[in-house]
């Protein structure tokens, strides 16, 4: 098993890309620690993943709320022992034009992918920093790389979080932890769900593999750069996205 024994935090995990991602860690043998602002999808998600792995625990937890943040990250500490890896999924979005767009909507947005990403990175690092050792895998985005209409205040966070990517990899790697980041491109979640069908169809052709993502496909993407077969990769850019950046 390629995680065996590894304390897994990721965030934003009950469903879509993070309940991929954390399902992956676990059958591979990672302690995996589910985080998420809603204590009924949090519950629900760990009774299911109980029933097929054995180390899954849970924490509410608001990226936001800084305090809270260093409160649960000391907690697992206590509970687990360490973390050792750590997956920044939790985000959300809020699409309007710009000269439409309301400062919530900006705020909100901005709150969550990018000051989030910021918290927990910080209460990971001082646990990374001590024992020397560390895997920290941001989940940006494509729009990140070339932008999207009506998505201003999710494309500035996306492209922030790998420039935080790129900037953390630099100051820790002389402390053997790995920071890289993973770029999705349009995937079959929750999230595309509500997008309409001509603009999934638009997507799709403009794919040279001519298919959206699946939710593993990021999956097996966050499983090798927190794997120690990654372990000379960092500050990384991965774009797992069926070409659609070329």
């Amino acid at each position: 098993m390629r995680l065996k024994d590894k304390v897994a935090v990721v965030t934003g995990s009950t469903r879509g890309l993070g309940r991929a991602i954390a399902e992956k860690y676990a059958s591979e043998g990672a302690k995996v620690v589910l985080i998420d602002r809603s204590g009924d999808g949090l519950e629900k998600t760990i009774t299911e993943m109980k029933e097929k792995y054995s180390e899954v625990y849970g924490y509410v937890m608001d990226v936001t709320n800084r305090s809270q943040v260093q409160e649960v990250f000391t907690k697992v500490v206590e509970d687990l022992g360490t973390v050792d890896i750590l997956v920044n999924n939790a985000g959300i979005t809020a699409d309007a034009q710009l000269y439409k767009m309301s400062d919530d909507q900006w705020d909100n947005v901005i709150n969550v992918n990018l000051t989030g990403v910021y918290n927990c990175s910080k209460a990971a690092v001082n646990i990374m920093r001590t024992k020397e050792y560390g895997k920290i895998i941001n989940i940006s985005s494509v729009v990140g790389l070339y932008g999207n209409f009506g998505q201003t205040n999710y494309a500035a966070t996306k492209s922030g979080v790998i420039g935080m990517t790129k900037s953390l990899a630099k100051e820790l790697g002389r402390k053997n932890v790995n920071v890289n980041a993973v770029c999705p491109g349009f995937i079959e979640t929750e999230m595309t769900a509500i997008m309409p069908e001509k603009v999934l169809a638009m997507m799709k052709e403009k794919a040279p593999l001519n298919r959206l993502g699946k939710p593993d496909d990021i999956a097996n993407a966050c499983l090798f750069l927190a794997s120690e077969e990654s372990s000379f990769v960092t500050g990384t850019v991965l774009s797992v996205d069926g070409g659609i950046v070329l």
